[in-house]
């Protein structure tokens, strides 16, 4: 028989690494409790139905990397391919528009599942962390949104950023943008790729998004959005460019950044790593305005912004960078059990020590004593608590300091009391 394997496109998160996702996440709980963001956990599986209205039928999520499945009772579902559309989905079927306070800022982590090929930095199952400011059409959303990716970035260690941001319009705009769009491309559709050829009639924005003909030469002629930007999208935009600028966040307007999803409108952004090494596919983050999304999944008419971060992509920047994540691994207390007696000893005083609060931990292997201090040493214990037929019979247990070599005797009864005050 043979060995049964991850599957393609997934990993494993083992000790060692595991407490860098930690860190990042505890961090970035941190920064969402400064910015008033609640955690919001929703399915990881949708109806397909939800995807396919809010993501776009003519995306590529859509027509090619949706795990998709019929349940035992016919019903399509779909493991999510990102996080936007269930939270809205939660926010309109949980009446969450009529809080008392708004708008609702949420935020979220978990993984998602797209089926594409698994490259350097990109899996089939990944984990996103994202946030989510559903009720304002303020400007200023949008920046404080902004802000907050680039704030998680910078306390992380990252410097080599780069903020794109472009304006997708309202919807007149969007449409005497499509039309112009349609008009550039449809002489010469016949030189593109099949997918685009289909997008030019259902979605021509996603042209040019394509990866297979980013180098054709009418993509750089392409009519630009920002001159199809009537007078409303136009001073939103400005507005939202302006308090960036005030809280001096460094950004760069693209015109061709138009993101991969249908429900994105006015502000569009990502952050790009610069960081030599990074590798081809350097976007971290991306997000951007989606009014009309509220509604197009049944609830009101709410407007709503938000972004998505890949923690796989975030590790691969961090190290990119140079940057090392501190995690603690030192065990307060290792107990040295010699000895039977000793060692039915040692399990009530190892609970002890746990219930007090210390970090303490106990060979389970029958080792020697020389074996035993190499395992405290392995786990950089801070001190090893020494327990054998004669200590018991004295009523004493000896504590030394692994990082001084200081040794005492200590009574059984005064360990804990010891080990606070030793910290």
């Amino acid at each position: 028989m043979s060995n049964i394997q991850i599957p393609r496109g997934t990993q494993d998160i083992l000790p060692g690494v595991v407490e860098k996702w930690q860190f990042i996440e505890k961090k970035a709980k941190e920064i969402c409790g400064k910015f008033q963001y609640k955690e919001i956990r929703t399915p990881i599986f949708e109806q397909t139905e939800l995807f396919q209205r809010s993501v776009g039928d003519t995306t590529d999520i859509v027509q090619k990397e949706m795990y998709t499945f019929e349940d035992r009772g016919g019903r399509s579902l779909t493991l999510r391919p990102e996080g936007t559309a269930a939270v809205v989905r939660s926010y309109a079927e949980n009446k969450m528009y009529g809080q008392a306070v708004q708008p609702v800022k949420l935020y979220y982590f978990g993984p998602m599942f797209r089926y594409e090929r698994p490259q350097a930095g990109r899996y089939r199952q990944f984990v996103q962390f994202g946030i989510e400011a559903i009720g304002s059409d303020d400007p200023s959303i949008d920046a404080e949104v902004i802000s907050l990716a680039m704030e998680l970035y910078r306390e992380l260690g990252l410097k080599k950023l780069r903020l794109v941001i472009n304006s997708l319009g309202d919807s007149s705009s969007r449409k005497a943008h499509r039309d112009a769009l349609i008009a550039h491309f449809k002489p010469s559709i016949g030189e593109f790729c099949g997918d685009c050829q289909q997008r030019l009639e259902t979605n021509p924005l996603r042209i040019l998004d394509c990866k297979k003909d980013r180098d054709h030469e009418l993509m750089k002629t392409a009519p630009s959005i920002l001159d199809y930007l009537n007078d409303e999208s136009r001073s939103y935009f400005e507005k939202v460019k302006k308090h960036l600028t005030d809280m001096q966040i460094d950004f760069v307007v693209d015109p061709t950044l138009v993101r991969g999803l249908d429900y994105y409108n006015h502000t569009a952004f990502e952050i790009m790593s610069e960081a030599e090494g990074f590798g081809a596919i350097t976007t971290l983050c991306g997000g951007g305005r989606y009014n009309g999304l509220v509604q197009d999944v049944g609830g009101p008419d709410q407007p709503g912004i938000g972004f998505a971060l890949s923690i796989e992509r975030l590790l691969s920047a961090l190290d990119a960078e140079g940057v090392e994540l501190p995690h603690e691994e030192a065990v307060d207390c290792y107990i040295i059990a010699l000895g039977d007696e000793a060692m039915d000893y040692s399990m009530p005083l190892l609970q002890q020590l746990r219930r007090e609060g210390f970090s303490a931990e106990k060979d389970y292997m029958g080792r020697k004593m020389k074996a035993q201090f190499k395992a405290a040493e392995r786990l950089h214990a801070q001190h090893v608590l020494i327990i054998g037929e004669d200590e018991l019979e004295k009523g004493l247990a000896v504590i030394k300091d692994l990082q001084t070599g200081e040794q005492k005797d200590v009574p059984l009864e005064n360990i804990v009391s010891f080990l606070k005050r030793e910290g």
